[in-house]
């Protein structure tokens, strides 16, 4: 019924029994998810963002991944709405923002720099209207020691506009605490230049589709002179060629991640990676005995 009424006026779907299987995954999974917040099933794998050209780490995103012990790694589009739904990304939320501000200290620790490597976690709809969300955030960050500043926040377009007043207020909040946000997808919502100038962001995630497509290259180039103008900094995702890194750079990008530079990892892939890659990192602000 709901296929049908998705479809058009006055369409109809034939029952299917996939539609069955479907509805019994997904109610099943609805089920498993509060057991793996308590199992510790639940991972974070972390995807390097990058200073183009030169290659320099400048900081890591947080990723979710749920490791079913049945069903194998199942990606956060699917489970990821469940939790919203249920409400169960509150405490799935807050076990994020614990863990990678933990990591990001471990991090720091282990490869010192003149610029700390930033952690960046994305927040949802229903975290950002979780009036504990301040609350949660200071939190970790007291709790793992981690200097605010090196801590990104990332929100989507359409978070901020579902109530702009609102998001703002919210917003100023975080800030209030000494992180910086960032505005994620960028380029794919709603926002207007009056709107995103009262949203106290500091940097803009340019979307994956602007990046390696011909078409795109005038609003690319757009979106990175909008962000100069506002004094924000512009990541560009999905960076998969090399064609397009330099692309990007000669646009006047200067920040990015994606598959060209690393997949997200685990977190022991991921400090063997950075000390195995010299060349990414600030290696004469290493201690020699362990440089990277």
């Amino acid at each position: 019924m709901y296929m049908a009424k998705r479809d058009s006026k006055g369409s109809y779907r034939v029952f299917e029994p996939m539609m069955h299987e479907r509805v019994v995954e997904r109610l099943e999974l609805r089920s498993e998810l509060q057991h793996a917040i308590d199992a510790g099933e639940l991972v974070l794998h972390y995807q390097p963002v990058v200073r183009l050209q030169e290659h320099q780490i400048l900081g890591v995103e947080a990723l979710l991944r749920w490791n079913h012990p049945t069903r194998g790694t199942i990606p956060p589009l699917q489970f990821i709405p469940l939790a919203e739904e249920t409400g169960l990304i509150i405490p799935m939320g807050r076990w994020v923002l614990d863990t990678a501000c933990r990591e990001a200290v471990r991090i720091q620790d282990e490869f010192p720099r003149a610029e700390a490597l930033a952690m960046s976690v994305n927040l949802s709809v229903r975290q950002l209207q979780s009036d504990s969300i301040v609350a949660d955030v200071r939190c970790a960050l007291e709790q793992s020691g981690l200097d605010p500043s090196a801590l990104v926040l990332e929100i989507t377009e359409s978070v901020m506009m579902a109530d702009t007043d609102f998001a703002v207020q919210r917003l100023e909040d975080l800030k209030a605490l000494g992180i910086r946000l960032a505005m994620d997808d960028f380029g794919t919502g709603y926002s207007s230049l009056s709107y995103l100038s009262r949203f106290p962001v500091d940097i803009l995630k340019m979307d994956r589709s602007f990046v390696g497509s011909g078409e795109n290259v005038a609003l690319t180039s757009a979106i990175i002179a909008l962000g100069a103008s506002l004094e924000l900094d512009v990541v560009a995702e999905g960076i998969e060629l090399p064609e397009q890194e330099n692309s990007l750079h000669d646009l006047g990008c200067e920040i990015g991640q994606g598959f060209l530079f690393a997949r997200p990892m685990d977190s022991g892939a991921l400090f063997d990676f950075l000390s195995g890659r010299p060349e990414w990192t600030d290696a004469g602000s290493r201690p020699a005995s362990n440089a990277a």
